[in-house]
């Protein structure tokens, strides 16, 4: 029996697949907090987002995840549910932004949301289930700082892939 695929099928999985690439490069990179990355792959997730929407965006977010952990050994570690609450976090805000009315907020706004977002459903997550002290809600100004930094980069870099793609050839 073949499997009917669509064009779109084949877009998610080829952003998809660019996004773990991303992921697991940058599992690489030593952190400074542990927690604490720049998040690279979500550049791709906001860039799909604008161009093609929040459920394209969903899917190629989740499928980073899960393929991620897959790849890396980390599935059904802390490590995956932390990934994957702070991936559905910042898909949830990302489906109310995506409904604003007007133009949106563009690659940089929504880059910044996903981002705290993120940071504050991972940290949620592993106060709730892992580290459940009090004396972890003072690391939390720290680890929003550093996703608003991140943030601001990737949606810079979101904003100028989108104005590549945009552009037209010279």
């Amino acid at each position: 029996m073949q499997v009917q695929t669509t064009r779109e099928d084949h877009r998610i999985a080829w952003l998809a697949a660019l996004a773990i690439a991303i992921h697991v490069l940058e599992a690489a990179l030593p952190s400074p907090l542990p927690g604490v990355k720049p998040g690279l792959a979500n550049v791709i997730t906001i860039v799909v987002l604008v161009q093609f929407g929040w459920r394209v965006a969903a899917w190629v977010s989740l499928l980073r995840v899960l393929c991620g952990s897959l790849l890396l050994g980390t599935l059904v570690s802390p490590t995956f549910f932390l990934s994957l609450g702070g991936a559905l976090a910042s898909l949830a805000v990302l489906a109310l932004a995506a409904r604003l009315p007007g133009r949106g907020l563009g690659p940089v706004g929504y880059s910044l949301l996903a981002a705290q977002s993120h940071m504050l459903g991972q940290f949620l997550i592993a106060w709730q289930l892992f580290i459940p002290h009090p004396g972890l809600w003072t690391l939390l100004p720290l680890l929003l700082t550093a996703a608003l930094l991140f943030g601001l980069l990737s949606g810079i870099i979101a904003h100028m892939m989108l104005q590549g793609v945009t552009r037209e050839p010279a």
